[in-house]
């Protein structure tokens, strides 16, 4: 399909404390959004579970999450957010973007606006 890339800002879902700001990749294959952990500590986002996940090379890995808040073209969002390894490059998964009605346009590698969000 093509690499499609988005500056998406994180933070604490009070809003407290600062952020985390970056270009992320965006991954429709990824139902979460994750970032470096490092990162989201400084925030600090709160570890709150932790949940296996099948990466692309099919395999297995547990990961901690917390809950963020998600900020991208304009838009506000809340969701569930991976603790990586420092240095690992942040992605923004789908439910992110269908919670605000965005949508990965295959032909030119650009996010589009739905005309409206889906409730059926």
């Amino acid at each position: 399909m093509g690499i499609t890339k988005v500056t998406t800002k994180i933070s604490s879902m009070e809003g407290k404390n600062g952020f985390y700001e970056d270009v992320f990749l965006v991954d429709t294959g990824a139902t979460d959004s994750l970032a470096p952990s490092d990162e989201l500590e400084k925030i600090p986002i709160a570890k709150i579970g932790k949940m296996s996940y099948s990466l692309a090379d099919g395999t297995i890995r547990e990961y901690q999450y917390g809950l963020a808040r998600i900020e991208f073209m304009g838009e506000i969002t809340a969701g569930r957010i991976i603790f990586t390894s420092p240095g690992t490059e942040p992605i923004l998964g789908v439910t992110a973007l269908e919670s605000v009605g965005i949508m990965v346009d295959p032909a030119n590698k650009t996010l589009q606006r739905l005309p409206a969000i889906p409730l059926k």
